[in-house]
């Protein structure tokens, strides 16, 4: 039997000192926004002041906004990690999901047995619904309908071409599904097709509780933007100005659904998580290079990233790596209804924690399984709170890293290549691996015996 809303909500409030929140009206509603290839610094609200964001700007106004907030380095473990609140080294989502639904059904997909946010929020009953990307495997039984989402539209795969709806690696394949159908709507705008959804569903559904994931599929490339951003960014070089107008797209359409929850009357009491899947691309992979694409793209046909456009500060670093520019990203929570607003919190903090700080606020207890993920809510009640996560692990396909304090050890199999400090002004610019001997035996000791405590046995 689910536990009474307020009773949960008073016991988790006074704990944390909220007491002014004890009382809710309704449940909350959930909203995550998940951006893709978003990079470390790439919101005006994080010093990126070359960047209009407007909505960001305001979510953080309105909300907490994170500095040390941290996914993954590519986009399938952050996926698992932000779904299941666990390690997606416990789900197996060590390496490329499945693309295809039909055809080459290579790659892994996320278990049916592990229990995500979707299958909590809906058994306790919310509505659910994924718009965007998915990423977690294409095979059949293994979808977001399989997963706790009632609706689903979206693409299965990496990324698409925002118009003809293709992942364009290697020969290519079509990638747009309804459910469970896959449907061709070529020449449309994929990012507008998600937002017009999104924006019906919270229409449809504002009147109960709903939990709305919109898992964005820009600014990663094909770096397609909205053309009225074109001039606000042509004095910046490329490809700062390419990748620009991408992050504008995003936000736009990140303000089109907070406005909507505005309209209907439901901003104040629903929780918003933004956050991004990894740090900013850099890759300025070859053109299409064969004849006969099943996109219909002629070979020569460019679709990267033009060699990056992030903006990561002092850090160094983007996606597929594990310095602090490939995991460190962009993060805010806002709840006007319960939360403080316009703070700032510089804990560590990872995508796994939106897992139960979500069943938190809603009232809800936590599934029986080992979650990786912590509760925010201690650390925003305070700013002197210790982060919930003393050593940090990341490990994807042969690679790792394992963080204590400010050292970082970053190996690959079992050899450690890199021991960097997260200190001073150039921080992981030197490598401390020969200068530091028993630092870099004891954290590889404590990076095996994670993987051995996460890794299930087959």
């Amino acid at each position: 039997m689910r536990p009474t809303f307020q009773f949960l909500l008073a016991v988790q409030f006074v704990s944390f000192g909220f007491t002014q929140s004890v009382l809710a009206a309704a449940e909350p509603n959930v909203v995550i926004l998940f951006t893709d290839d978003q990079g470390t610094l790439d919101a005006n609200c994080y010093g990126s002041t070359d960047l209009y964001t407007p909505a960001m700007d305001d979510l953080a106004a309105k909300g907490i906004r994170f500095t040390q907030a941290y996914a993954h380095a590519v986009c399938c473990p952050s996926r698992a990690l932000l779904l299941t609140g666990r390690h997606p080294q416990r789900s197996g989502i060590v390496n490329w999901a499945q693309g295809p639904r039909n055809g080459n059904q290579t790659g892994t997909n996320l278990p049916v047995e592990e229990i995500t946010l979707a299958e909590v929020l809906k058994e306790n009953g919310y509505r659910t619904a994924l718009f965007g990307k998915w990423h977690l495997g294409a095979r059949d039984g293994h979808g977001p309908i399989d997963q706790g989402f009632e609706v689903f539209f979206g693409h299965l795969g990496g990324f698409i071409d925002n118009y003809r709806h293709y992942f364009l690696h290697g020969r290519g394949f079509h990638d747009l599904y309804d459910q469970k159908t896959e449907i061709y709507r070529q020449g449309e705008y994929f990012p507008d097709m998600v937002t017009t959804r999104a924006l019906d569903y919270i229409e449809k559904h504002h009147a109960e509780p709903f939990f709305l994931y919109v898992a964005f599929n820009i600014p990663h490339y094909p770096e397609q933007p909205d053309h009225q951003f074109d001039s606000r960014y042509e004095h910046l070089e490329m490809p700062r100005q390419s990748y620009a107008r991408m992050v504008s797209t995003v936000d736009n359409r990140m303000g089109a659904i907070l406005k909507k929850l505005d309209d209907v009357g439901v901003r104040e009491n629903t929780i918003v998580v933004f956050m991004s899947d990894n740090g900013h691309s850099a890759e300025d992979k070859a053109p299409i290079d064969i004849d006969d694409h099943t996109s219909g793209f002629p070979k020569g046909h460019y679709y990267s990233a033009n060699g990056g456009g992030g903006n990561t500060g002092k850090w160094i670093g983007h996606k597929g790596q594990f310095l602090e520019g490939g995991i460190r990203v962009p993060a805010i929570l806002s709840f006007p209804a319960k939360l403080p607003q316009g703070i700032v919190r510089d804990q560590a903090v990872i995508a796994a924690d939106w897992f139960p700080t979500v069943l938190d606020l809603c009232g809800i207890a936590h599934p029986n399984v080992e979650l990786d993920g912590r509760s925010v809510l201690p650390i925003i009640d305070s700013a002197d709170a210790p982060s919930s996560h003393k050593v940090l692990h990341w490990g994807w396909a042969r690679n790792w890293a394992v963080r204590e304090g400010s050292w970082k050890l970053i190996g690959q199999d079992d050899a450690p290549k890199q021991l960097v400090n997260l200190e001073g002004a150039e921080p992981e610019r030197t490598n401390y691996l020969n200068e530091k001997p028993e630092l870099v035996a004891r954290l590889l000791r404590m990076h095996l015996d994670w993987v051995n405590e996460v890794t299930p046995s087959r």
